[in-house]
């Protein structure tokens, strides 16, 4: 018999539902599941700017479960301070990826020239986290895996991807180690989703690593949604008033722009003019539309799709949309009202009684969205605070993730009984709730991993 040791650190979205980070220390090799960002509370984004923990140019592989700026965005950061091994993940993913993480780049240099040039900044000078230059050298080292098949790292260790709902080109990933099966979960989707097929279920588990985002919550019915969309829309047209809708321009700006045509296909709301404001939008639905088998949406259905909207391409357009006092609809990024150009439409319509903003996904702790979901009574933009007169809704069910009983359904099909459950991805309430209820349901022994903790984790094996 021998006794085997592997150590994972976790390095984020441990504790709090963002910057996801996992690296699987072991004899042989050093793996790191995804790279994202820190976003929301001051104190989690100051953690971007640290050293990475674990030396770079000792990891040997980045696996990506999805392309999200929270599970991708830290990749050029990670090149810049020495990682030069592959990054892999499925092809959607990776061109989402490319998308994010260069606009992200563009974002971070436009704000630090802004903050620059009209001094609302404590840095001087202030920096972009990374940039448009650093983002591209990174993307030199993606490598598209395939689905379901298994990749040999080291005579000891293998991985595949298997697909997971919640965004195009999502997946689990099963990691094969000395013998012992590691999941981890990435974000899983919802059932029935409009756009996207169910997610697969793990069927064997060693050590599970799971998100836990709404391990507290139940999401609302679909007709939910539905109607409130319609009733905003209604009071928008009747107001003269403009409904804006901070939204992800990934799968979320897809789903709305599905869920807005179909209702106006089946005449359950009137024409008003609906502005798309979200240059990183438009690349994603170029990438659904090249990757047709990873969704639900016909050619014909994307493409009636694409004419009922206004894509707005352009700073000027923006204006323009601005400018315009007639009813509309705006849907600009981001969905947690962190940045992007829904800043600027708020920035001239926060205070107007006769504007509505939608919020239309999970708001995390420290964001802007987050403020208003709670009724913060005025708001901070570009430096200045502007007073909160609009009427503020929200729409639980277009969440992208697993809600606490379609988590629990997602594990329904694992037939051992894991070592070790590490939950992952969450607030610390949501994780705690997800705890207990696997316990009740399950009685596996399951740990909230804290930041920056190292679980040292040991087996033996007949060699």
């Amino acid at each position: 018999m021998k006794t085997f040791e592997i150590k994972v650190h976790f390095l984020g979205a441990s504790g709090t539902v963002t910057g996801s980070k996992f690296v699987i220390e072991t004899p042989t090799a050093n793996i790191l599941v995804d790279c994202g960002l820190f976003q929301g509370l001051k104190e989690l984004r100051e953690n971007n700017w640290m050293p990475f923990v674990f030396p770079p140019n000792k990891i040997d592989i980045l696996l990506l479960t999805h392309g999200h700026l929270d599970h991708a965005g830290y990749i050029p950061r990670l090149v810049a301070q020495g990682y030069n091994g592959p990054i892999i993940g499925t092809a959607p993913t990776l061109s989402i990826a490319s998308v994010i993480i260069l606009d992200s780049a563009k974002i971070q240099e436009e704000e630090a020239e802004m903050a620059n040039k009209e001094h609302f900044t404590i840095h001087k000078p202030a920096l972009p986290f990374y940039s448009t230059k650093e983002a591209e050298k990174s993307i030199e080292l993606f490598s598209h895996a395939e689905l379901e098949k298994w990749y040999t790292l080291t005579q000891d260790i293998r991985y595949r991807f298997q697909k997971n709902g919640h965004i195009l080109g999502a997946t689990f990933i099963e990691l094969e180690i000395l013998g012992k099966l590691f999941v981890f979960s990435g974000d899983i989707g919802r059932k029935n989703d409009l756009l996207l097929e169910n997610p697969k279920r793990p069927q064997w588990a060693d050590f599970l690593f799971l998100e836990s985002t709404y391990g507290n919550r139940l999401h609302p019915k679909e007709e939910t949604a539905d109607q409130i969309l319609i009733d905003s829309i209604e009071e928008t047209l009747h107001n003269k008033g403009n409904l804006i809708i901070p939204s992800f321009a990934l799968e979320r700006l897809q789903t709305l722009m599905y869920k807005l045509w179909k209702l106006y296909t089946k005449n359950k709301i009137p024409n008003l003019p609906i502005f798309i404001d979200s240059p990183m939008g438009n690349e994603i639905f170029r990438i659904f539309e090249k990757f047709l088998n990873w969704h639900k949406i016909s050619p014909d259905e994307l493409n009636a799709m694409r004419n009922h909207f206004n894509i707005i391409t352009s700073y000027k357009d923006t204006w323009k949309t601005i400018d315009n006092q007639s009813p509309k609809i705006v849907i600009a990024g981001s969905g947690m009202v962190t940045g992007g150009r829904v800043l600027t439409y708020l920035k001239y319509n926060i205070d107007k009684p006769n504007t509505t903003v939608l919020l239309v996904g999970y708001q995390a702790e420290g964001t802007r969205g987050r403020m208003l979901q709670e009724g913060g009574h005025e708001i901070k933009l570009f430096g200045k605070y502007f007073t909160v007169n609009a009427q503020i809704k929200n729409i639980q069910s277009l969440s992208a993730h697993a809600d606490q009983k379609e988590l629990l359904e997602w594990i329904s099909e694992i037939k051992n009984i894991p070592e070790q459950v590490f939950l992952i991805h969450g607030e610390k309430i949501a994780s705690d709730a997800l705890r207990l209820k696997i316990k009740d349901c399950y009685h596996w022994q399951t740990h909230i991993p804290s930041f920056n903790e190292v679980i040292k984790l040991q087996w033996s094996k007949t060699t």
